[in-house]
C-alpha cells in the first residue's frame, strides 16, 4: 500500500477490509468507508475543517454520562434516529407507530401499580392517563410492561435535576387483563433539548431552535409483540411541525383535555385545573413487519 493518493486511497481500504469473518461487519464498514471518503472529495473537506470535526464527536462523547446522552441527542437532531426508526419499525396500518427513543430515558425506574402517581412531586397540573393496549386483532394485551417517562412543567426531566434523591415523571406498570392502563402524572408542556454541550452549538450556528413539543414518552413491551418505542403528542402544541428532533406523527397527537376543579377520573377530588388523555396503543405482532423488534 504505497503511494496512496485521493483516487487509490478508498479501494485500498475496503480492500483491507476483504478477510473480515464477519458478513454484515464487513457491509456495513465498507459502506461506511465510502461514504465517508466521496463526503469529503464532494465537500473538499479541508484538514482545519477535519480537525474541527474531530473535536465536536470528542466534545459530544465527553459530554455523555449515566444521565445524558449526548450522541443520541446528535443523532436526533440530524435525522438519524427518526430515518432509523423509519427503516427498522414499519407498521401496519392498524398499529401504532414508533418514534425516537430520546436521551432521557433511564433503566429501572420505579414500579408502580395502575392508578398510582408516577410524578414523584413532580411540578404540573395533573394529568391523568387512560389507555388500552391491544393486538392488531383488538385482542387486549395483557400484563404488558410499560415505561412511562416524562418532564415536569419547566421542561426538564428528573435527571437534568442534580438535587433529586429519587425519581420523579417516570416509572414501569403493567396492563390489566382487559389491557387497560391507567395513572397520574403531570401535564407535558413544550421544551427545549439541552444546549449547553455540542449539540446546542450546533444548532445555534446553524440557526436552528431546539424546541420540542410537549409529549409523553412510553415504551411497551409484551411477548409475541414488537416493542414499541413511542410518544403522545399534545394536539395544538406550536412546535408540532417544527420538532427539534423530527419526532412527530400526526396519529401520535392526542387529545389532553383539560377540565375545571372538581371529580377527576380516580375519584379524587381535584382542587385545581387538571388533564385527562384517553389513547390506544395498538402493537405489531413480532416478526410480521419490518426487521426491528427489539429494545434499543
Amino acid at each position: 500500500m504505497r503511494n496512496i493518493n485521493e483516487n487509490t486511497i478508498t479501494p485500498a481500504v475496503l480492500e483491507s477490509l476483504a478477510d473480515c469473518p464477519d458478513p454484515r461487519l464487513k457491509e456495513v464498514l465498507s459502506a461506511l468507508v465510502r461514504h465517508l471518503h466521496d463526503f469529503a472529495r464532494e465537500v473538499k473537506l479541508t484538514e482545519a475543517e477535519w480537525m474541527a470535526g474531530i473535536q465536536f464527536l470528542t466534545a459530544t462523547g465527553q459530554k455523555c454520562d449515566d444521565k445524558r446522552q449526548e450522541f443520541i441527542l446528535l443523532s436526533d437532531t440530524l435525522g438519524l434516529s427518526t430515518l432509523n426508526v423509519a427503516l427498522n419499525h414499519a407498521k401496519s396500518s392498524q398499529a401504532t407507530e414508533a418514534t425516537v427513543f430520546g436521551p432521557f430515558h433511564v433503566a429501572d425506574a420505579p414500579q408502580f401499580e395502575l392508578g398510582d402517581d408516577i410524578s414523584g412531586g413532580a411540578a404540573g397540573e395533573p394529568l391523568f392517563v387512560r389507555a388500552t393496549v391491544r393486538g392488531p386483532g383488538g385482542e387486549p394485551v395483557a400484563d404488558a410492561v410499560v415505561d412511562v417517562w416524562q418532564a415536569d412543567t419547566e421542561g426538564l426531566y428528573d435527571v437534568q435535576r442534580a438535587d433529586l434523591a429519587s425519581a420523579q415523571g417516570r416509572g414501569v406498570l403493567r396492563t390489566d387483563a382487559e389491557g387497560r392502563l391507567h395513572f397520574r402524572g403531570v401535564m407535558p408542556v413544550a421544551y427545549p433539548i439541552p444546549t449547553d454541550g455540542p449539540v446546542g452549538r450546533m444548532l445555534d450556528v446553524t440557526r436552528r431552535h431546539p424546541w420540542r413539543p410537549a409529549h409523553v414518552h412510553f415504551m411497551i413491551v409484551a411477548p409475541g409483540y414488537e416493542t414499541l418505542i413511542t410518544h403522545v403528542f399534545s394536539d395544538g402544541d406550536r412546535y408540532l411541525d417544527s420538532d427539534a428532533v423530527f419526532g412527530v406523527r400526526s396519529s401520535l397527537i392526542g387529545d389532553f383535555v383539560r377540565h375545571p376543579p372538581g371529580l377527576a377520573p380516580d375519584g379524587s377530588e381535584q382542587a385545581s385545573d387538571f388533564h385527562v388523555l384517553d389513547f390506544d396503543f395498538v402493537l405489531e405482532r413480532a416478526g410480521t413487519v419490518g426487521a426491528g423488534n427489539g429494545v434499543r
